[in-house]
């Protein structure tokens, strides 16, 4: 078991695109060969002792993580709702707030303040039912070529999911023939994007004794 570093001249690094990318170079590198246990970009250790300490005292730690990836990679997987308005979406494909909306409204053309606040509410569980529902869809069509999957929070009201997903190396093309897959029980309100081969970022789990 070994640790990849570089040497260090100050005590801090700044997350500039020049460190950043070469952070990911080295990890582009590795993963051609295997799947390393990737740390968080900018993690110091004091000095090769105490990294050799690490090593020793986590030991079994390391070696299960390293077991749960092994022979995998991470891919990204993002759908989002390709439509010019979120809220009126929903309004036409839900008639649970369809009629919410015309009940509150009635002939007026304004929205009290708690009126707005009901039907945001009534939109925010939508919403939720629905990227869960979207979700449980994907990853039954994906559940053969992946070992697991991680839903990361969405980043705004017009994504559907945030997906990592482990899959194993010889499976990739697979994947890729999976997504298209998915897409195709989706209609055209559904725009979906992948990424990857990654480093298991988002399944690396560690608690390490320093």
């Amino acid at each position: 078991m070994a640790a990849v570093v570089s040497g260090l001249t100050g005590s801090k690094i700044r997350p500039q695109r020049a460190n950043l990318a070469a952070h990911q170079a080295v990890l582009k590198c590795l993963m051609a060969d295997t799947t390393p246990l990737p740390m968080a970009f900018g993690t110091i250790a004091a000095s090769p002792k105490a990294i050799r300490g690490i090593l020793v005292r986590n030991q079994g730690a390391f070696e299960e993580q390293l077991q749960r990836v092994a022979g995998k990679v991470e891919m990204g997987l993002r759908v989002a709702w390709d439509v010019p308005n979120i809220f009126e979406y929903f309004v036409n494909t839900h008639a649970e707030l369809r009629l919410a909306r015309d009940r509150l409204l009635g002939g007026r053309h304004e929205f009290t303040q708690e009126e707005k606040i009901e039907l945001g509410r009534m939109f925010d569980r939508l919403l939720h039912d629905d990227r869960e529902d979207h979700t449980r869809k994907v990853e039954r069509v994906l559940a053969s070529v992946c070992a697991e999957f991680k839903a990361n929070p969405c980043r705004n009201e017009r994504e559907v999911m945030n997906l990592a997903c482990l899959v194993r190396r010889e499976a990739q093309e697979e994947f890729s023939a999976g997504v298209f897959a998915a897409a195709k029980r989706f209609d055209n309100n559904f725009g979906f994007d992948y990424s990857g081969p990654w480093a298991p970022h988002n399944f690396v789990e560690l608690d390490l004794e320093q």
